[in-house]
């Protein structure tokens, strides 16, 4: 019988060079043994990986190698993948010329996916503001990833944002927008093409058989029945609908304030949500620490801790791995589900 060949690692991007990105990594691979982590390989410069353990006062091995050989490696040194791009800014001192290397990284740990060179991406936060000082054009990482993916020569994708934890999945509908602005574009299109990627990927990359999604209403009480607005009738009720002819297992429009609490959770695989803090409050509130933001609907995997670059503690030793951690782990899993 011929031997299964060892998944590739998983790309880690360097995210903004002065934030914690460097530090949680570094504490990341020093509990590799202890945690039993999947291997995993740094995309970015190693003089700047090497200078923050020194900030840190921590001793850390690093190898440079090729992405194919970060899993040889990974037990003994931190793999690091240079992109050529040097990473000179100081811990919590973030300037536009962290930029290049922050979107180089992102790019190459694509590249890397694409090619079979790695099993899934990874990312370490961002600071938008930067990138902005360098021309970077948009609104995020998840618009960003799904433009590289619609370079190799597919369709441009309908990415998705879903905040995943043990206890709880959120995926909102709307996601960056003034509060206004996310009422004035929800419709029944938008949320039929978001569930219907949320459903396909929890069936093809968690390995959920037959998911189970619980809609929220928009309005208080899901609109009682009109008289608190009709949204929850006029937009929400048809995709539910469309939904259920596809097959999809779906319910709702739920309450909102109903939906979260230990019982409820254990109805549904992923609540679906019609605007950014709707999802996001209630996630960030039962795992804040180690919940994990992944993008649904790319040709590829792609998880990221679910938090930001804490410039404030860049450098000192008090930033938390736990949801870098759980975001590999993440990553190692959907990876294995789907094969690659």
């Amino acid at each position: 019988m011929t031997q299964a060949a060892a998944p590739q690692a998983l790309a880690l991007t360097i995210g903004e060079p002065a934030g914690i990105g460097p530090d949680i990594t570094i504490a990341a691979w020093l509990k590799r043994r202890e945690l039993d982590l999947p291997a995993f390989y740094l995309i970015g410069d190693t003089a700047a990986i090497a200078a923050r353990a020194q900030v840190l006062g921590v001793s850390i091995a690093t190898a440079e190698i090729s992405a194919e050989n970060a899993g040889s490696v990974f037990n003994d040194a931190l793999p690091v993948v240079k992109t050529g791009i040097a990473a000179t800014v100081k811990p919590g001192q973030p300037d536009g010329t962290s930029a290049p290397a922050a979107i180089a990284s992102i790019r190459h740990a694509v590249a890397d996916v694409i090619a079979g060179r790695a099993s899934a991406v990874v990312t370490n936060p961002i600071a938008k503001s930067v990138l902005y000082q360098a021309g970077f054009s948009h609104p995020g990482h998840t618009e960003f990833l799904a433009q590289l993916a619609a370079a190799t020569g597919g369709a441009v994708p309908h990415p998705v944002m879903m905040l995943w934890s043990p206890d709880l999945a959120v995926v909102p509908v709307t996601i960056h927008l003034p509060l206004r602005d996310a009422i004035t574009q929800l419709n029944t299109d938008l949320i039929v093409k978001t569930a219907r990627v949320v459903a396909a990927d929890l069936k093809a990359r968690l390995g959920i058989a037959n998911p189970r999604l619980a809609i929220s209403g928009l309005n208080p009480h899901a609109g009682e029945d009109g008289s608190l607005g009709t949204e929850d009738q006029s937009i929400i009720a048809p995709a539910i609908a469309a939904l259920r002819r596809d097959g999809i297992e779906v319910r709702g429009p739920l309450p909102a304030d109903t939906m979260f609490h230990a019982a409820a959770r254990k109805t549904y695989d992923c609540a679906i949500c019609m605007y950014h803090d709707q999802a996001l409050i209630p996630i960030k509130t039962i795992a804040f620490d180690d919940g994990v933001n992944v993008t649904l609907g790319l040709p590829f995997i792609r998880t990221s801790p679910d938090h930001g670059t804490a410039f404030d503690i860049a450098g000192t030793g008090r930033a938390n791995p736990s949801s870098l951690i759980a975001a590999l782990r993440l990553a190692a899993r959907m990876a294995s589900a789907s094969g690659t």
